[in-house]
């Protein structure tokens, strides 16, 4: 049983906020018996009772397993004991019954214990997520901003997607990206290439030196798990790295290592900012020169839309892709305050989901980002 029905299953069983998952048991438990005692001797049905302990393992806690296999138990000795002794169902059933509660109320046990090491491991993928996509305000170093992730895998809450915006004293950093793979190496080469940018994204002047130092972070990463023996020490990252002067509000400065190449979104239409001319973090070493550093106008109402390739390769049940541009432009053009980045990002994740069916052959992520129409001030102590 994965998470989603799990949380599904226990709505159900509540009223008001109070469980009535020793409703459908009882309710069994008495109307075997009522059925029992109204029906002729040809049709004896109090062995059915062995269904009540059942149905509770499957709901319930355990001890109240146990009290209504303990109940089966008594309430076929009355019922049957309430018959002649030609027509009662004897001693093969009352074993059958008694050791149905044993057997049901051990099952219950067994999902208990599932159930709770589902929780821990549910808490434990949250506080990942926390750790490597950290919550941030929606009004953030004079950015106004909205994102959201959705993963591939519903059981998962985290996984090589990254985002995150560092203020600092040059400026205001965002950073979006997608990680090679999938699975906890793709999450560790994350969380890796976040503190990276946390720091460097805060401390240094030149963006380009920002870029250098994720490259160099995702190739000493690669190193150190190619030393450990693992498999996936040929990992590589594609990210796009922003960076907002402080005194030019009409530029954006942007480094794409192989991503996605962001949207300009206002409401006279759709851009697209400069592609992926940078190779993917960790292939840096391969190219003749460092990170190429590019400066965009930027309007004060456009909105950059960043999305990882989750998005761009959604396919529907004909296998056409997602058309993300066309999508965004004709949304905008009905009504220009679709630009605003809570409005976008909720946009287009519908989108996807719709275009797809709910089938995500990726992790998906959307990220919104615009400045606000006052800027706040940075300054010489980090905010976090």
């Amino acid at each position: 049983m994965t998470e989603v029905e799990y949380r599904a299953r226990r709505q159900l069983l509540r009223v008001r906020g109070r469980s009535v998952a020793w409703v459908p048991p009882l309710l069994l438990l008495v109307g075997i018996a009522l059925v029992d005692f109204n029906t002729t001797e040809r049709f004896r049905v109090i062995s059915w009772i062995v269904l009540v302990p059942g149905t509770a393992a499957a709901i319930c806690g355990v001890w109240t397993t146990a009290a209504y296999a303990l109940l089966a138990v008594v309430t076929y000795v009355l019922v049957d004991s309430a018959w002649p002794g030609e027509y009662q169902a004897g001693l093969a059933d009352f074993v059958l019954v008694a050791l149905g509660g044993v057997m049901a109320t051990l099952a219950s046990v067994v999902r208990v214990r599932h159930e709770r090491e589902m929780l821990h491991i549910r808490d434990i993928a949250e506080t990942t997520r926390r750790t490597v996509l950290r919550p941030l305000p929606p009004h953030w170093a004079g950015l106004e901003h909205a994102g959201v992730y959705l993963a591939a895998d519903v059981e998962a809450r985290v996984g090589g997607d990254f985002y995150d915006i560092q203020p600092g004293p040059h400026g205001t950093r965002v950073l979006v990206g997608d990680v090679q793979g999938k699975g906890l190496g793709a999450v560790e080469v994350a969380a890796a290439l976040l503190g990276t940018f946390r720091e460097a994204g805060y401390h240094e002047a030149d963006l380009t030196t920002v870029a250098e130092r994720l490259e160099v972070r995702m190739r000493r990463h690669r190193t150190h798990t190619s030393a450990l023996g693992r498999d996936d020490g040929d990992r590589f990252a594609t990210a796009v790295l922003l960076g907002f002067p402080p005194g030019d509000p009409d530029t954006v400065e942007l480094v794409n290592f192989g991503h996605e190449p962001p949207l300009a979104v206002g409401p006279r239409g759709v851009r697209a900012l400069p592609s992926g001319d940078g190779l993917p973090l960790g292939y840096g070493d391969l190219a003749c020169e460092g990170p190429h550093l590019h400066r965009v106008p930027l309007g004060r109402e456009e909105t950059l839309l960043l999305v990882t390739d989750g998005v761009t390769e959604a396919r529907d049940r004909a296998g056409a892709f997602y058309p993300l541009a066309r999508e965004v432009a004709r949304a905008v053009e009905t009504d220009p305050r679709r630009a605003e980045p809570r409005r976008l990002v909720r946009r287009v994740r519908d989108g996807v989901l719709r275009h797809s069916h709910g089938r995500l052959g990726d992790d998906t992520t959307v990220f919104a980002v615009r400045r606000t129409v006052r800027e706040a001030p940075v300054g010489g102590r980090s905010p976090s």
